[in-house]
């Protein structure tokens, strides 16, 4: 219901944007999700091992398997090769066959039977010239070692694993987006910060000519001013460059035309204020990162993976059902018809020796265990170092902003009191020209300090796990 609703408005707000052309930092982080192809990928994976849960669990059940075979034979079985004459003869009072005196005779010295019945030729043949076998059989697993209750928690577990890695891709498209958003905000930002500086220049250019003409000022002064004129429009045309190839890395991430032109809400550089983001001890912090909860989980998959390979060593029991039924029968003599029977039975399966190769097995897993466990320690021990350096960094770039501000106050006066100065005559061109340099530089560093200030806040919540949450 959530994902329907997302949707529907990831489709109004992609429709209305050429009529508003204003995006925030929310609206692209939604236009990436919805967007991003590695995304779509987790949320595949994750359908898949939803899919194999559903599968494991099925091997708790009987299993019901049918099968049918039809054989058109050349000949039929004969079960004699001629007719043939069996002696008649008595049935005792004990039960025994024999002859009577009168039916003995004596031929050639030897008593052999004096009756005989004929036993055709054609009474036993067998027509199996269309054999048909139908089998219809019911198998209960009752104990397999442990391994399908074991397959069952492994799929569980699979399934843990597959929203944990749809969640630290969510959260790498979240820093990805915003690491892009910011950096088209610096680049306008410098861009309207060119545009002053050349305009700027550009009067003071007009303003030095016309004092050159009135013999105020010398020919080095002018061509000095036109340089720095010269190397301002140079720099706004690789700000210019850079704005339009920021804006198109955007709209790929967001999964826009490369060529939509929009208007970030934050370009005027009216920030909000610094997100307060408190402090997580590391045991919170291991508890909300997902690379950890995807190392811990795959150590409890080796786990399971020890007893399926330990279930080798156990024995199996399975009960079983069967219909058979089968064209010629001879259930009761031979019939051409189909006819069938039923029967039931348990069976049972005990490995004896396979060359050790269930004790290997259960070496491997173990070892793969002992992996997945060097592995979640090693990345605690990183978390640990990231945390530590995105809050150091916060801290830093806190300073560095505050400093950047009274820099560029000063820069600001400075500049103020060098045109004043130049006015009066007091002050020569490259003064001005070295103010409005280090005015330049001042509120680039100022802009600087504030979107490295934004992605920091950033980092220490990606840091924390908490990034888009």
């Amino acid at each position: 219901m959530i994902r329907a609703v997302l949707c529907i408005f990831l489709g109004v707000l992609f429709h209305s944007l050429p009529a508003q052309q204003v995006l925030n930092l929310q609206d692209c982080r939604n236009l990436a999700i919805e967007n991003n192809k590695k995304l779509k990928i987790a949320g595949k994976e994750l359908e898949a091992s939803r899919a194999q849960k559903a599968e494991a669990f099925t091997k708790y059940l009987p299993s019901i398997d049918g099968a049918g075979i039809y054989i058109r034979n050349q000949k039929e079985i004969n079960l004699l090769e001629h007719d043939a004459y069996l002696p008649v003869g008595t049935i005792k009072a004990d039960g025994s066959w024999g002859l009577r005196g009168d039916q003995i005779q004596i031929v050639n010295g030897k008593p052999v039977p004096k009756d005989y019945a004929l036993l055709p030729r054609e009474a036993m043949t067998v027509d199996a010239r269309n054999t048909a076998l139908l089998q219809l059989g019911l198998t209960q697993p009752v104990y397999m070692g442990g391994k399908i209750r074991a397959y069952n928690q492994l799929a569980g577990l699979s399934e843990q694993l597959s929203e944990s890695k749809l969640e630290q891709e969510m959260q790498n498209v979240i820093q990805m987006t915003d690491e892009a958003y910011w950096q088209v905000v610096s680049l306008v930002n410098r861009k309207k910060l060119a545009d002053k500086y050349v305009e700027s220049l550009q009067k003071f250019t007009r303003d030095i000519e016309v004092m050159y003409t009135t013999g105020v000022t010398t020919k080095a002064d002018v061509l000095s001013v036109k340089v720095k004129l010269n190397e301002a429009e140079m720099l706004r045309l690789r700000v210019e460059d850079g704005v339009s190839l920021s804006r198109m890395h955007l709209n790929q991430i967001c999964g826009l035309p490369t060529d939509t032109v929009y208007t970030l809400r934050e370009e005027n550089m009216e920030l909000q204020p610094d997100v307060v983001i408190p402090a997580l001890t590391l045991e919170q912090v291991y508890a909300r990162r997902s690379e950890v909860a995807g190392l811990e989980l795959a150590a409890r998959i080796y786990k399971k993976k020890e007893k399926i390979a330990l279930s080798d060593y156990l024995p199996t029991v399975a009960l079983t059902a069967n219909y058979l039924t089968m064209a010629p029968s001879f259930f009761d003599g031979i019939s051409t018809k189909m006819d069938g029977m039923w029967s039931v039975g348990i069976g049972v399966k005990a490995p004896i020796f396979h060359w050790g190769a269930s004790r290997k097995s259960l070496r491997n897993a173990r070892a793969q265990t002992g992996i997945m466990e060097y592995r979640l320690q090693e990345a605690k021990e990183q978390i640990e170092l990231q945390v530590s350096q995105a809050e150091f960094k916060r801290r830093e770039v806190a300073k560095k902003l505050e400093m950047a501000e009274h820099n560029r106050q000063r820069a600001e006066e400075n500049l103020k009191l060098a045109e004043v100065g130049f006015r009066e005559g007091t002050i020569p061109v490259l003064n001005v020209l070295e103010a409005q340099t280090a005015w330049l530089s001042a509120q680039s560093d100022r802009i600087d300090a504030q979107i490295e200030m934004k992605l920091c806040e950033v980092y220490l919540l990606k840091a924390y796990g908490v990034l888009g949450k």
